[in-house]
């Protein structure tokens, strides 16, 4: 009976792969299947059929040790997603961004999340006047400004503001509040209603109240308003409320009454201005 040499009973290594070689049962090869490198056996008679095609065995071979894809990411953060065949990497994003999904329901992406995603406000306790000296032009209310930069050109704005002051023109004035926005410093558009025909187009229009004494009868404003704007823009958008009388001059008192002696019936006050960015 002939003896047999268990020692030398092993797999025939033919190195890489080559379309030309005529392989048989346990030859065992290295073959780059795209990315991925895998050794495979043979496991019957085949020339010129690659080991696998995307991750498919030819019917010739089976996997000896499968590899794996190299990483398809290139920085820190980074991850992997699955793409239309294959995984691919997907960039980090920036400060503030989420992970979402795209607008057409196939895929990943970083983008602005819903809420509210900023807030910035402006306020001013100093006190002042504003000369309103020319009828029905609008000038802005000093030291209050908010510019805020969308993160995205489908952003909201909800504005929000307060403003404390007192004018000297008595019952004889007419004043109104607009709403002045600019984006990246260009031209501005006025908030406010449409001032068709002969009528004027405001955003607010104060209700006046008087303090009936001798020194003092002249209307103190304390105007709160709020605003949801569209500026349709991903650039920066600046927004300033600004004063105008319709029927006279005078001055607007800015956090102070006319009469600002130290009194506690001379009141002072703060005004303010917040824009908080909504993304829906």
């Amino acid at each position: 009976m002939a003896t047999i040499d268990l020692g030398k009973i092993k797999f025939k290594w033919q190195g890489t792969y080559a379309g030309g070689t005529a392989y048989v049962p346990d030859d065992v090869v290295y073959y780059m299947d795209g990315s991925v490198g895998s050794s495979y056996m043979c496991v019957a008679n085949t020339t010129g059929n690659a080991p696998s095609s995307g991750g498919t065995l030819h019917a010739s071979w089976q996997y000896l040790a499968k590899g794996q894809a190299t990483s398809p990411t290139t920085t820190q953060g980074d991850v992997i997603v699955r793409g239309a065949s294959a995984d691919a990497r997907l960039a980090i994003g920036t400060a503030g961004q989420v992970l979402k999904v795209n607008s057409s329901a196939n895929g990943l992406e970083y983008g602005i999340g819903g809420g509210i995603t900023q807030v910035i406000t402006d306020s001013d306790t100093t006190t002042g006047s504003l000369a309103l000296s020319s009828q029905s032009t609008l000038y802005d209310i000093p030291n209050l400004s908010v510019t805020i930069t969308p993160g995205s050109s489908s952003s909201k704005f909800l504005i929000s503001f307060h403003l404390m002051g007192e004018t000297d023109g008595g019952g004889a004035h007419a004043h109104s509040i607009v709403l002045k926005r600019s984006i990246s410093g260009g031209a501005t558009t006025l908030l406010r209603g449409d001032n068709s025909t002969s009528r004027t187009g405001v955003f607010t229009q104060p209700l006046q109240s008087y303090y009936n004494s001798d020194d003092d009868s002249t209307p103190e404003y304390a105007i709160c308003a709020g605003f949801l704007d569209s500026p349709g823009t991903a650039s920066a958008v600046t927004y300033v409320p600004q004063m105008q009388d319709h029927e006279s001059t005078g001055n607007y008192y800015y956090n102070r009454c006319v009469n600002n002696n130290n009194d506690t019936s001379r009141e002072r006050g703060i005004s303010w201005i917040t824009v908080m960015e909504v993304v829906v």
